[in-house]
């Protein structure tokens, strides 16, 4: 139990029991950040927003997470460590919605709130909000995106980035079914994990490569998989004669994009969503603006390509 909480408990009973309260002017209140894996850009873009946003509330961020690896196991410690201290709300990137739901339910006993931001976890009932992006749109997107950019025939590969996130099956979801209901003549060859290892993406794609010569496009589902994809492309001389979709637009990727290594991104609001789990979690915490909180956001992306980038880029990337 926080501090604030305690507080809060002996101020007044009453206002405990309908979920508002009440921080003591001189305390800061401390909001526990867990993304799927601080080192990717897409999630730096994401602890900016919300350092950003914390200093502007007068919020107490405590933002860790791995550095080296998107998985259950390696999550869990940064998860366990964050209810172990002294934290009035949770912020949370599941990087399995099986795996990570039982630290909701730790989370809803000892009375923290919790906000999932990009992914998810199963059991969605406890959580005060979850705000992500369009992700079966976004798959929808790309595929008639890179289904213009071939000419509606051909052979493409997925290049995914973990089984386990929710936001890429839904993107894989809606790619897929936008294929199949309207390009009958476009081929899917095959899907592989980067599980965030850009080398293990070049990898998988060097062998598509191998294996398909005549591939005629390729959708990277995240960041990483794109940035494997890249090199792939590149050490196969294939820039331009490979149509690569990507997902995040990032600086490395509207570089790459302006380049023509990727030739469209389907582009999220990173900082955008970690900005308003914060005000979420200081409004569920306080009381104060409880009433305008979403239990679902869903943002809208955007396709940013070359010839739509002045009017796209501008607004919709992260640095």
């Amino acid at each position: 139990m926080s501090r604030i909480r305690r507080m809060m408990i002996a101020a007044t009973v009453s206002m405990l029991a309908i979920g508002a309260h009440a921080a003591n002017a001189e305390d800061k209140l401390k909001v526990a950040f867990i993304p799927g894996i601080a080192s990717d850009p897409f999630f730096l873009a994401m602890e900016k927003g919300a350092r950003a946003a914390a200093d502007k509330l007068g919020v107490e961020l405590v933002w860790q997470g791995s550095a080296s690896e998107y998985s259950p196991q390696s999550q869990m410690p940064f998860v366990d460590a964050a209810l172990a201290d002294d934290i009035d709300a949770l912020i949370l990137v599941p990087t399995d919605p099986d795996s990570l739901q039982p630290a909701v339910v730790r989370a809803e006993a000892a009375g923290i709130p919790v906000i999932t931001v990009d992914t998810t976890v199963t059991d969605q009932a406890y959580l005060t909000s979850h705000i992500t992006g369009d992700n079966v749109d976004g798959g929808r997107q790309a595929a008639r995106t890179l289904a213009g950019q071939i000419g509606g025939e051909g052979k493409v590969f997925i290049m995914s980035g973990s089984p386990g996130a929710t936001t890429n099956t839904l993107r894989e979801q809606g790619f897929r079914e936008e294929l199949a209901a309207n390009f009958p003549k476009i081929e899917i060859v095959g899907r592989e994990y980067a599980n965030s290892q850009p080398a293990t993406a070049t990898s998988a794609v060097n062998t598509v490569f191998l294996n398909h010569p005549d591939l005629a496009g390729i959708f990277a589902i995240d960041g990483t998989s794109g940035t494997g994809t890249i090199a792939a492309l590149r050490n196969s001389n294939a820039v331009g004669k490979v149509k690569l979709v990507g997902y995040d637009a990032y600086k490395a990727q509207v570089d790459a994009l302006q380049e023509g290594v990727f030739t469209a991104l389907v582009a999220q609001q990173p900082a955008k969503e970690a900005e308003l789990a914060l005000e979420y979690a200081k409004a569920k915490v306080t009381g104060e603006g409880a009433d305008k909180i979403e239990k679902s956001v869903v943002m809208p992306n955007v396709v940013m390509t070359r010839e739509n980038f002045a009017e796209t880029g501008s607004s919709m990337y992260s640095e």
